[in-house]
């Protein structure tokens, strides 16, 4: 049932894609006329990156218990209040984590790693878009997923994703190569037990998965462009999906299984306008029409 004010989170791992498909959404919310209120995951880290260095040379055990995958390192406790607020008035509160691509805050004053002041969302806006890791957390000291009308999983292969992260990391944060895998590695345990669960509870995935050799991730690479992938959806309950209507709009896609679609990369972004606008605006209708 949606909420007097919806919420949708897009979940999944640094490096995964999800600002990718966060822009697809940006796009289909001008198009629709929808305010949106933007809530990026990272704001809820618990310590700067100048803070975290400091710990792990204190303490260099510890970078395995406060990767940005586990609980310890979030202040999931305001995530989920913020969710809970939000999707019964409209209203709260978030911040955000300044990254080295932020070239507008870093010009402003900001430095990377830090994080803005906490401040009001928005008035009057139609729904709350949530882009980071924990849309869909469930443990037993929180359960972010129940306040989430609409729960999207981004997750490609797994060589992919760290190819991925490790050409962003690299290229646009000036990280060693050697630093991003030991960081990959350092965060395994995590991955599996915090991030990976949360695809087993999103309403629909988006798995991309490249066409060309990607077997060994930790060589010097280029990223699979678009349309070296392919990009594979799946749907938790398939009998809400107009699939004849989408096999027809989306050329070259086919139906792997009852609840899978399988689309060209470079379609990825039409596939998820045609898939998700109708779902936002039954949102929106249900709120409307209260």
């Amino acid at each position: 049932m949606s909420r007097e004010y919806p919420i949708i989170a897009v979940t999944g791992s640094s490096g995964a894609g999800t600002t990718t498909v966060m822009r697809t959404f940006e796009r289909m919310f001008s198009r629709e006329s929808i305010h949106a209120a933007y809530v990026d995951g990272d704001a809820f880290h618990r310590y700067t990156r100048d803070e975290l260095v400091r710990m792990f040379q204190e303490a260099p055990e510890r970078k395995r218990e406060l990767s940005h995958f586990a609980v310890e390192a979030n202040q999931l406790d305001r995530l989920e209040a913020l969710f809970l607020e939000y999707g019964e008035q409209g209203s709260g509160t978030h911040r955000h984590y300044i990254h080295a691509e932020d070239k507008r805050m870093i010009e402003a004053g900001y430095k990377v790693g830090t994080f803005t002041e906490w401040q009001s969302l928005p008035d009057c806006t139609d729904l709350l878009f949530y882009e980071g890791l924990h849309g869909g957390l469930v443990t037993p000291e929180h359960d972010i997923a129940r306040h989430v009308d609409l729960l999207i999983g981004v997750a490609p292969t797994m060589n992919l994703e760290w190819i991925q992260k490790i050409d962003r990391d690299t290229k646009l944060r000036g990280h060693s190569q050697e630093a991003v895998v030991d960081t990959i590695l350092s965060r395994m345990d995590d991955y599996v037990r915090y991030i990976q669960p949360q695809f087993s509870r999103t309403h629909i995935n988006f798995q991309r998965v490249p066409t060309v050799d990607t077997s060994n991730p930790f060589e010097p690479q280029d990223i699979p462009t678009d349309a070296e992938s392919m990009v594979v959806v799946h749907f938790r309950d398939p009998g809400s999906v107009d699939f004849p209507y989408l096999l027809a709009m989306i050329q070259g896609s086919f139906m792997s299984r009852p609840h899978t679609l399988v689309v060209p990369g470079a379609l990825m972004a039409l596939a998820i306008e045609l898939i998700i606008t109708p779902l936002v605006r039954s949102l929106l209708a249900q709120r409307r029409f209260r």
